[in-house]
């Protein structure tokens, strides 16, 4: 029994503990060979509070520019090639119209907006909403599109537009008429007198 009949034991624990301080997770070796689950998808489809936000944002966003005149937030927040191909006074010319109207903006926000289609991505990063807000006298309707940029989605396209309400939201259905009263039988003729 000499000095050397321990040292391949020793140089065996000496191994594992030289890997195991090399190597903080230690038996993680075993999970790194399997497959990384799926990723979730890195654009978010949003629920309905997310959608009503977005648009009320929005119509706050171009309420306040055309109060102000001034359209280089509204630029700012929107998708950059929303901002390329939109500077300030390009914005203030395609608003002109909705300023002239007079109508105030700013009440689409006591309102939950109204989806005349389900939302819909008609590319992978572009989020497309029609709808309208039921205001009296005027309705709003609206088209907008949204791209998922870094991580939110900002404009990239909007169309805003008075709208009859009639026009985009069907009134009652037609009631039948009530059915007419019965006539009142004619009195019956008198009879013949004999005499």
């Amino acid at each position: 029994m000499g000095p050397g009949r321990f040292v391949p034991a020793r140089l065996a624990w000496a191994l594992l503990a030289v890997l195991a301080a090399l190597t903080p997770l230690g038996p993680a070796w075993a999970q790194q060979a399997r497959p990384a689950p799926a990723q979730p998808s890195p654009i978010p489809v949003p629920d309905t509070l997310e959608l009503n936000k977005l648009v009320w944002s929005t119509m706050a966003a171009i309420d306040h520019a055309n109060l102000a005149g001034n359209y280089s937030v509204l630029r700012d927040l929107a998708a950059p090639n929303f901002q390329i191909l939109n500077d300030s006074a390009k914005l203030a010319s395609i608003f002109a119209s909705l300023r002239a109207s007079g109508i105030d903006l700013s009440n689409a926000l006591l309102l939950a907006p109204t989806f005349s289609a389900p939302p819909r991505l008609p590319q992978r990063d572009i989020l497309e909403l029609h709808g309208y807000f039921g205001l009296r006298p005027t309705a709003i309707g609206f088209e907008l599109f949204y791209q998922w940029v870094v991580g939110r989605w900002r404009l990239v396209g909007v169309s805003i537009q008075p709208a009859n309400l009639a026009a985009i939201q069907p009134g009652p259905p037609p009631v039948a008429p009530p059915p007419a009263a019965p006539k009142s039988p004619a009195p019956p003729l008198p009879k013949p007198k004999r005499n």
